[in-house]
């Protein structure tokens, strides 16, 4: 159990906020399987108060998600702080602030990673929005901007004393982008410089790379990214796991079918039939990766516009994979 302010989160194991990927649909399938806790996509302060479209379709979430944080970022202090009490004002119950992305657009606009650049700002943001909310308020990073200058544990200190909650690191640099391996030792030395749960993340596709993470980083728990591509149910395996010492299987085929073909009616709801069709094409891609004959049923998938006609694809292909493991054994 990890404890943010007055919530308390039953299992250790969170859903990393995803551009493109955690949104409203993803993140309640992933908290059906137990997560502790799920993150919407990042989502542009500025544009938050500004209540854009697509903003506030990104920040909606429902009751059955709780607890549910809504991320942001952006390099003003008193837009993050409207835009947090905005959030709040619209029944969300966390608020995380993004100093990790490392994306140039983002970077180029004093965002994400590069306030590990600028801590006198990084500080008037953690300050601000955490004085504009009653909701607790989170942070999550990466170890520095490159590796001559790992400050994440300073940051981690400022921000404690700003009043935030929870502190997660991503085990890289900004300058390292997505490459190299996450460093799950380094984030001990944010473990102990504050007195605030901390939790690991970067890397963390397998029950081994759980074990490791924890005990190299002494981390309070662990946040699971690209690691729930395709299988949201992973999040739920490391809970139990973590819990009973037990590692339980994938489910079968015909339930994966069944999580699939909901899944992609909840895209086809939220998003319309027309962007829905393109929005369910990457978790197509990856639900069938490592499935028979996988490619074939992608292509097909990914050239149809028709959502009735990708339903049955996915159906067709379900099937004839339940087929052929049925003969196999």
């Amino acid at each position: 159990m990890i404890k943010i302010g007055n919530i308390t989160l039953e299992h250790p194991v969170l859903l990393a906020p995803m551009t493109g990927v955690t949104d409203l649909p993803f993140r309640r399938l992933v908290k059906r399987f137990n997560a502790g806790m799920v993150v919407s996509e990042m989502i542009a302060s500025r544009a938050m108060i500004l209540e854009t479209r697509n903003s506030l379709r990104m920040a909606s979430h429902t009751p059955e998600e709780f607890p549910m944080a809504v991320q942001l970022a952006g390099c003003e202090p008193e837009v993050m702080a409207d835009a947090a009490k905005l959030n709040e004002d619209r029944g969300v119950q966390i608020i995380d602030i993004n100093f990790g992305c490392p994306v140039k657009k983002v970077v180029n606009g004093e965002a994400g990673s590069a306030l590990l650049r600028n801590e006198p700002l990084a500080f008037k943001i953690l300050e601000a929005t955490a004085k504009a909310v009653k909701i607790p308020v989170t942070l999550k990073m990466r170890m520095g901007w490159d590796h001559n200058s790992l400050n994440a544990p300073k940051v981690a200190k400022m921000a404690e004393e700003c009043g935030i909650k929870m502190i997660t690191v991503h085990g890289r640099t900004r300058c390292q982008m997505y490459k190299g391996s996450a460093d799950w030792e380094f984030i001990r030395r944010v473990k102990e410089a504050v007195n605030l749960p901390v939790i690991a993340n970067g890397d963390i596709t397998t029950f081994e790379d759980v074990d490791n993470a924890i005990s190299k980083s002494g981390a309070d728990g662990v946040m699971i990214g690209r690691g729930s591509y395709g299988r949201p149910w992973f999040i739920g395996q490391v809970c139990h796991y973590l819990k009973t010492g037990e590692k339980i299987a994938a489910p079968p085929l015909e339930e994966q079918r069944d999580i699939v073909l909901r899944h992609y009616d909840d895209i086809l709801s939220l998003y319309g039939t027309e962007n829905g069709v393109r929005v369910a094409r990457k978790h197509i891609g990856w639900y069938s990766s490592g499935l028979h004959n996988s490619s074939e049923f992608r292509f097909n998938a990914n050239r149809s516009e028709n959502p009735e006609e990708v339903k049955q694809l996915i159906q067709d292909f379900y099937q004839s994979s339940l087929e052929k493991s049925a003969y196999s054994h």
